[in-house]
């Protein structure tokens, strides 16, 4: 699918608005001024951009306890989310969510989840509510390779295949689930994607660190389930640049590795080169878009730190619908 110069310039400005917000909170957590643990997605902003750049506002997400880029794909307000990792009363979730469950649910983003594996059952209740609507909207689980061995994933995936729901499981395979290597966590059999397939299920798999390619494959995915043919899974190979979460020693990961991953597997950096040489947009213009998404991020930053935090006398509002 040919993307217009809008369409393209859109989808390199919501990967580099996510590149910068995680780079910026990997700076910002040293200071501090932070609580709670924050699990970076930079390295992977391909895969979220590349899912979500097909979705309507109505169209459901359910993340992952890294999914602040999530978040920014799905249009997540960047000001509100810095906002609310800051832990402040203009939050998006008035700062009571923190980094791994923030929600806009008017953006059909349903949270963040700080258990592996929660969020697909989630998705598949959600893909139920949009089936009865009969609207022809989704649902989709954002998992990494970790929720691939929890039996709440396989228990949401035969319920989604026996109901026809239009839900999609989306597993970013960044290798590492924790501390501990996909080779060794997974069993014999290493694609994630055919254990969706045992379900009875269609499943396809992309390159998780190219744009076009998990954008194209996604969108294969989307028309299938929007179809009514039930649901689907895609498998997208990607990399994490950070460790599972800031201060993590990455102890783990072999000499020279994560070198090699941000000179090989930049998802920003092979967008650049295919568009450029393609003639399909100038290094200026990225350029541009770049500066761009680093001036909204500083003033996201500035205005999270002056924001005042929430009222303790609030502390029971937003938790239960009755007391």
């Amino acid at each position: 699918m040919q993307l217009s110069r809008d369409q393209l310039l859109r989808a390199y400005s919501q990967m580099a608005i996510i590149r910068a917000f995680e780079e910026r909170l990997h700076d910002e957590i040293k200071t501090g001024d932070i609580a709670g643990f924050t699990h970076l997605y930079g390295g992977q902003e391909a895969a979220a951009v590349g899912v979500c750049e097909h979705l309507a506002d109505d169209d459901f997400i359910v993340s992952t306890h890294r999914g602040h880029g999530h978040c920014i794909a799905k249009g997540c307000d960047v000001k509100g989310m810095m906002k609310e990792i800051y832990g402040r009363a203009d939050g998006l979730c008035k700062g009571k969510a923190g980094s791994m469950h923030i929600a806009d649910v008017s953006v059909g983003m349903l949270g963040a989840n700080g258990i592996v594996g929660a969020g697909a059952p989630q998705a598949v209740g959600a893909a139920l509510a949009a089936k009865m609507d009969g609207k022809g909207k989704v649902a989709i689980a954002f998992s990494g390779d970790g929720a691939c061995n929890q039996g709440t994933t396989f228990e949401a995936m035969n319920m989604a295949v026996v109901t026809k729901a239009p839900c999609i499981f989306v597993f970013e395979n960044n290798h590492y689930s924790e501390h501990t290597g996909f080779d060794y966590a997974v069993g014999t059999n290493k694609d994630i994607a055919s254990r969706a397939e045992a379900f009875g299920m269609k499943v396809w798999r992309a390159n998780g660190s190219d744009f076009f390619d998990t954008f194209d494959t996604m969108r294969e995915v989307l028309d299938y389930v929007r179809a009514g043919n039930g649901p689907a899974s895609i498998e997208l190979d990607t990399e994490r640049f950070y460790g599972h979460f800031e201060g993590d020693p990455q102890r783990y990961r072999g000499p020279g590795e994560l070198d090699r991953i941000r000179e090989e597997r930049d998802c920003l950096k092979a967008f650049r080169e295919k568009v450029t040489a393609a003639g399909l947009l100038g290094h200026a213009d990225l350029d541009a878009v770049d500066a761009a998404a680093l001036a909204l991020i500083e003033e996201a930053t500035t205005e999270a730190r002056a924001a005042a935090p929430p009222d303790p006398a609030n502390v029971t509002t937003d938790v239960y619908v009755t007391y």
